[in-house]
């Protein structure tokens, strides 16, 4: 596949989240001229606990991201609590040696977005609703959602950055349902504008039972943010009852009937004043193959490895600059880009979704074994992180290896 000359390569951008303000940075980088759009009318502002690996943070240094921090408080805490108040000692993600920075999702977002090329520009309230390849490029119609306005134009590339239910996805592969991997729970998570009752601001808490959660996580200088998590038989009518009644309520009558205790209840009361939260299922994307032709799926929209995983931030990051290293360094082969760009970073993905599974026990466990698993988890890390010698062994494990180190060094 030949490659149009560099004063006239456009690449579609859709999805205006992390992935795809990082994807136009990256490609802009390669001499491409990226042009975003998004469903939504504005950018979001609102923000969720997110961890960010290594891979990550090499990924944002090289595109050009200012001002991603490490949140971690010092002297945190993390603390196994009921509903009666009463703590123990937990494990935290700020516990762990080497581990993640911890940061906010809008940290991460304005950072992308701030670091956009002059030339790079937004189209807010656009959506594809269809997309003719041929030999020279790509014709996608365009919908401005506030006009209903629709414009058909021409692009060398069209980047799918549109998150797990993607517009791309559904118009150049097919129905999600082929894509999508249910693992039968619903989250919902949003921040604070103050701590909770009887918490102080580095103290986090973790309140675990059968089929449900609740996560609080600190920060050093900014009020919490909280995840609740919950099983779900069928997340389809889940969301229908949540719309129905309000998630606010929806958490009160799953987390009930029993009394909420002052810190699910205050964080509750937060969620009615708020419209900027996360409600959604869990789901893993599959997809067999990320591109086709001129199309490209880029992280969610490609392999969303769930919330559970703590991958999503950071291996959008990495596979948006793997991409503008991908296309920089076979600049009139689109098709050896995008291959070489796949297979580089599929075992990376692979590692980063399996990895799902029992952090989903982690965070939410379903039974009586699940919570006994728990325990001895916590325990054992709790006894791993006291000894040097045992943290790097762990260190040289392929799993470290992946998350901290530079996915995109092949091109680079």
């Amino acid at each position: 596949m030949t490659q149009a000359s560099s004063d006239t390569r456009r690449a579609l951008i859709v999805g205006a989240g992390i992935a795809g303000l990082a994807a136009a940075s990256a490609l802009a980088k390669a001499g491409w001229q990226p042009v975003v759009i998004e469903r939504a009318a504005q950018r979001r502002r609102g923000g969720y606990f997110i961890a960010m690996f290594g891979c990550g943070r090499t990924a944002a240094n090289r595109i050009g991201l200012q001002g991603i921090r490490n949140r971690v408080p010092d002297r945190a805490h993390t603390y196994l609590v009921d509903r009666a108040a009463n703590r123990r000692p937990g494990l935290g993600f700020q516990d762990v040696p080497n581990g993640p920075w911890m940061m906010l999702r809008g940290d991460v977002e304005r950072s992308a977005f701030d670091a956009l090329p002059d030339q790079v520009a937004i189209r807010f309230s656009t959506t594809p609703t269809a997309l003719t390849q041929d030999g020279e490029g790509v014709a996608v119609t365009l919908l401005n959602t506030q006009t209903g306005e629709s414009a058909v134009e021409r692009f060398d590339l069209v980047v799918g950055a549109d998150g797990i239910r993607s517009t791309v996805r559904q118009l150049a592969w097919g129905p999600h349902e082929n894509y999508l991997n249910r693992l039968g729970f619903m989250i919902c998570a949003f921040e604070l504008p103050e701590s909770l009752p009887g918490l102080k601001q580095q103290e986090g808490a973790i309140l675990s039972e059968p089929g449900r959660s609740f996560w609080v996580f600190p920060f050093a200088d900014h009020a919490p943010t909280v995840l609740f998590s919950y099983h779900a038989d069928d997340v389809d009518a889940e969301r229908a009852r949540a719309k129905q009644v309000g998630v606010a309520q929806r958490l009160r009558q799953v987390y009930g009937p029993e009394p909420l205790g002052d810190l699910m209840g205050a964080a509750i009361e937060h969620l009615e004043n708020t419209d900027e939260f996360l409600f959604d299922s869990v789901e893993q994307v599959t997809v067999d193959h990320w591109h086709d032709g001129r199309v490209v799926l880029l992280g969610d929209a490609a392999w969303c490895p769930t919330l559970y995983s703590g991958m999503g931030a950071t291996s959008g990051l990495a596979g948006a600059d793997a991409l503008g290293l991908a296309l920089a360094k076979y600049p009139d082969d689109l098709e050896t880009a995008l291959s070489k760009w796949e297979e580089t970073l599929r075992p990376a993905i692979a590692d980063f979704q399996k990895s799902a599974y029992p952090m989903r026990e982690l965070f939410t466990q379903t039974s009586p074994q699940e919570q006994r698993k728990q325990t001895f988890t916590i325990a054992l890390r709790r006894f791993m992180f006291r000894f040097p010698l045992l943290m790097k062994l762990m260190m040289r494990s392929k799993s470290f290896q992946l998350r901290n180190g530079d996915l995109a060094a092949d091109f680079a």
